[in-house]
């Protein structure tokens, strides 16, 4: 369906108060080896995105080995038996399409886009990486350095970074395998070995752990051969066990302040632990999150950035900071992270956040208000579905986390049919003071050197 078909029937669907009704084709089936394929033919645009997702993120890590999930994102791209180092990229890039892979806590992805009489090339390059990935010596000694230098960059040497990457998880999770860093200490980087490193490639990113997804102007029969072609003769090895998430039954307040000296203004992160995935909670509070953070017409922008002038930015979601709803896994934190205006104090903020909060839960919200978050919800939702990419990650993610990729069909009746009634009852249910973890971040200069001791006077 065209751009302008979507747009025309959701201003159609939003008059009538009733969510668009989408139909995407979805052909599942599964290897041999045990690769999960799903499969979905549009040949409105000549594009293809091919989608590779591994069912081990940071959640699945050892003790004395984090960050080997963010590590073999880097390792996935310094070459394979067919493919010398850098040429992954270039392969890409010189038919037309682009790349990039992601790590998050419960899964690691890897995409093309391509013109879509360039889906061999995408197969094929997916293919090779997965079956003979190049485990070197000098590889893994570069992507450690790549890894340490990133997190230098994008973490240890940016504001709040390391508040939120390092502590945050501390405090919200008692199980060790939630609750550590996704990047990873530098201490178990430098540790790991060459057979470290292949132990791990063996048992995570083989075929029978992974879905391969897709998506755009195929034929579907065609498009089966060239996965058989490529992918069918890798062998699959034992189903690797899946760590136990677990937390405690009982959940207490718990806050803490998190000294940064690279912060100018000051932070507070508030949290709670969340609902099971794909439940009526579960869409219940992504609503409200929406009707709380989203567009210039929610709660928090009204009442807390231009009403009482205390907050600068905010961002929130289910499974913030390293996942948003679609691939929100439980146990996990509805949590929102506040910049605010340094003339507050950060118990201030977290009252006002509370008192927003407790609107909700004793005066429940409107019908016209519902409609905004929904709509908002929706809007994104079939942005994110005009795109190739965008409906591979979609159907990936609801089959690696879900086993069912047809939810994507269903989405949209599912925000569409949450009720203000049930709002408030998980702004009740979840959101309450006795469940809430605070992390308050405050600036604090470095300490500055002392001077060389001068010798005489003058």
């Amino acid at each position: 369906m065209t751009k302008f078909s979507f747009c025309l029937l959701f201003a159609v669907a939003l008059a009538a108060a009733a969510p668009p009704k989408i139909n995407i084709p979805i052909e599942k089936y599964k290897l041999d080896n045990g690769l999960r394929v799903i499969l979905s033919e549009d040949n409105t645009l000549p594009v293809v995105a091919v989608y590779v997702v591994y069912d081990v993120g940071s959640r699945a890590e050892e003790k004395g080995r984090t960050g080997f999930a963010h590590l073999f994102e880097h390792m996935m791209f310094e070459g394979s038996a067919n493919v010398k180092k850098g040429e992954h990229m270039r392969f890409v890039q010189s038919n037309g399409g682009n790349l990039n892979g992601s790590t998050h806590p419960d899964y690691t992805n890897y995409f093309e886009s391509l013109p879509s009489n360039k889906l061999a090339v995408g197969l094929w390059l997916e293919s090779d990486r997965m079956r003979s990935l190049a485990i070197t010596a000098e590889n893994l000694a570069n992507q450690k350095e790549a890894v340490k230098q990133e997190r230098r960059l994008s973490f240890d040497n940016q504001p709040y970074a390391t508040a939120i990457v390092d502590k945050w998880p501390e405090m919200v999770f008692k199980n060790w395998q939630s609750s550590h860093s996704l990047i990873g200490s530098f201490e178990d980087l430098n540790s790991a070995t060459i057979e470290d490193v292949s132990k791990f490639f063996k048992t995570y990113y083989a075929p029978n752990n992974a879905v391969l997804t897709v998506v755009g102007d195929i034929k579907i029969a065609d498009a089966k051969k060239l996965i058989q072609t490529y992918f069918g003769d890798i062998p699959s090895q034992p189903q690797p066990k899946h760590p136990d998430l677990t937390e405690p039954a009982s959940v207490s307040p718990s806050s803490d302040t998190y000294k940064d000296p690279l912060a100018k203004v000051p932070g507070v992160v508030i949290g709670y632990p969340g609902p099971e995935r794909g439940s009526d909670d579960y869409y219940a509070l992504v609503v409200l999150d929406a009707l709380l953070t989203g567009g210039d017409s929610s709660r928090l922008q009204l009442n807390l950035v231009k009403g009482k002038k205390s907050v600068i930015q905010y961002q929130g979601d289910l499974g913030w900071p390293f996942a948003a709803a679609d691939d929100y896994r439980d146990p996990g934190q509805y949590a929102t992270f506040f910049i605010y205006n340094p003339s507050f104090q950060a118990n201030q903020i977290v009252d006002q956040y509370q008192d927003e909060i407790a609107k909700i839960q004793k005066e429940g919200i409107s019908d016209t208000e519902i409609r905004r978050a929904v709509t908002l919800l929706l809007t994104a939702k079939l942005n994110e579905l005009q795109t190739t990419l965008g409906r591979a990650r979609l159907l990936a993610g609801f089959e690696l986390l879900d086993g069912k990729p047809q939810i994507i069909n269903s989405l949209l009746d599912r925000y569409a049919a949450v009720t203000p009634a049930q709002v408030q009852a998980v702004a009740k249910k979840y959101l309450s003071p006795d469940r809430r973890t605070t992390l308050a971040i405050q600036p604090e200069p470095a300490a500055k050197a002392n001077p060389p001791a001068t010798q005489g006077g003058f």
